[in-house]
């Protein structure tokens, strides 16, 4: 199954956004999303391709934010999509059956939508205030994300489901109970001194 722990990157260069990669998957995140939201897409192919070579050597998953085209392109393990992005169906017929397709969702109706799309798995959120993305969907908190699961594990069908949205370490514990699979950070990690020992203690909640 999926790693439980995924990692968003951030950057405002090619640079930085290469650094903060490299730094994850050196302390041991093994799911690396790439965000790159103000990227040219010449600019993005070839981190994508870049990117890709990184996550290989390590045996991580590649996901690219968006991008169908370029993720096909760069043979990614995958693609996330936003709402107001391309359709999973789209995506899907694009990229073919064994990649992996994700969907962000904000509400029960989203996640009901994103499940009978037939996505893989669902990014959750926010789960509070976070400043690396514009146009911040209506914030859920833990209360949200408890009573959304609440109905999803109530359904027939279910898929992972990652939080997403200035998750810190100490989240993670009451996170976990309300049911959902796994969370999505990226300034946490990011910014933090010793990455190593977070993501150990990231996992270890995560998989208790």
């Amino acid at each position: 199954m999926y790693p439980r722990l995924q990692y968003i990157s951030q950057g405002r260069t090619v640079q930085e956004q290469t650094e903060n990669i490299q730094s994850a998957l050196d302390a041991g995140c093994r799911w690396i999303q790439l965000r790159f939201k103000n990227a040219m897409n010449d600019e993005l192919s070839d981190l994508a391709v870049q990117v890709k070579k990184m996550c290989s050597a390590y045996r991580a998953t590649f996901i690219l934010n968006d991008h169908v085209d370029i993720a096909k392109r760069t043979d990614a393990d995958g693609v996330h999509l936003g709402l107001l992005d391309t359709s999973i169906a789209d995506a899907r017929s694009i990229l073919g059956e064994n990649k992996i397709i994700g969907g962000t969702a904000n509400t029960i109706s989203d996640v009901m939508m994103r499940i009978s799309e037939n996505c893989d798995y669902i990014g959750l959120g926010p789960f509070r205030f976070t400043p690396t993305k514009e146009k911040l969907s209506p914030i859920l908190g833990l209360d949200g994300i408890a009573l959304i699961m609440k109905k999803v594990l109530s359904g027939e069908k279910q898929i992972p489901i990652y939080v997403v949205g200035g998750i810190i370490l100490n989240d993670v514990p009451e996170i976990m109970n309300t049911g959902i699979y796994g969370v999505a950070i990226s300034s946490e990690i990011t910014a933090h001194p010793n990455q190593k020992e977070l993501i150990q203690n990231l996992n270890l909640l995560l998989y208790e």
